[in-house]
C-alpha cells in the first residue's frame, strides 16, 4: 500500500488521464487503461493459479539467490541488445504501446512471482524489450505495479488482515506504510533520473556480485 500510495503522488497526472479514458472523456487515457488491464491479467491468472506452489517451493534462500543470478545475467543481456539514450528519448514512447506488447510486459510480470525477482525491473526490462524508450518503460512499470499491487494487497488483506492486526495492532503497520511511501518515492524519482541517464547495466553487475557473495556465505556456514 505505501508503494501504491507513492505511486499515486508521482504519477498523478497520468493516473487522472487513465481515470478520464475509462469514463469515456480521453482517449489516449482509455488506451493507456486497455493496455495495463491487459498487462495485469497474466498475473492475475498465475497468481491465482500458483499461489500455493509459489509459497512452498520458492520461498527460500537458495531460489532467491538463483533469481539474483539469473536476473543479473537476463539485465546485462538486455542492455547490450538495446541502445538507450542519455536523455532516455530513443524508443517508443508509452502512447504508441500496443496490446501485444502491454500482454508481453504483462507476462514477463509473471516472473516476479519467484522471490528475489525485482516486479518492478522485470516490467521495465519488458518495456525496454517491446521497444518503448526508457522513460515510458519505468512508467509504465510503475503504473502496471498500481494495478498489480493494489490487487494484490486488497486481496491479502481480505485473507489476512484481521490475523495482522491482531499481532502487529494498527500502529506499526500504519507506521511501516508510511516509510514504505517515502522510501518508494525517493527511490523511484532516483532510480527514474539514473536510467533516463545510464542504462540498466549496473543493475545486473549488482545482483550477480550480492548473489555470488552470498552463495559463498551459504556454502560456508556463515548463513
Amino acid at each position: 500500500l505505501g508503494a501504491i500510495l507513492a505511486v499515486l503522488f508521482l504519477y498523478a497526472g497520468r493516473v487522472r488521464s487513465v481515470l478520464a479514458g475509462v469514463f469515456g472523456r480521453n482517449q489516449v487515457g482509455r488506451r493507456l487503461a486497455f493496455n495495463l488491464v491487459v498487462a495485469f491479467l497474466p498475473a492475475a491468472i498465475i497468481g491465482l493459479l500458483f499461489e500455493k506452489v509459489i509459497k512452498s517451493y520458492l520461498f527460500g534462500m537458495w531460489p532467491v539467490v538463483t533469481a539474483w543470478l539469473i536476473g543479473g545475467v537476463a539485465i546485462l543481456l538486455v542492455a547490450r541488445r538495446t541502445t538507450a539514450s542519455r536523455d532516455g528519448n530513443l524508443g517508443l514512447q508509452l502512447e504508441h504501446l500496443t496490446i501485444p506488447k502491454a500482454l508481453m510486459i504483462g507476462c514477463l510480470q509473471c516472473i516476479a512471482m519467484w522471490p528475489g525477482v525485482s516486479r518492478s525491473l522485470v516490467t521495465i526490462l519488458g518495456g525496454t524489450l517491446v521497444g518503448l524508450n526508457a522513460i515510458a518503460s519505468i512508467e509504465f512499470s510503475f503504473l502496471l505495479g498500481l494495478i498489480t499491487l493494489s490487487a494484490a494487497t486488497l486481496y491479502e488483506a481480505f485473507k489476512h488482515g484481521t490475523e495482522m492486526i491482531q499481532a502487529f495492532g494498527i500502529v506499526n503497520p500504519l507506521l511501516g506504510l508510511v516509510t514504505a511511501c517515502l522510501a518508494a518515492i525517493v527511490a523511484v524519482k532516483w532510480m527514474v533520473a539514473y536510467l533516463s541517464r545510464s542504462g540498466l547495466a549496473i543493475f545486473g553487475y549488482y545482483r550477480i556480485a550480492l548473489g555470488t557473495v552470498v552463495v559463498g556465505l551459504m556454502v560456508l556456514g556463515f548463513i
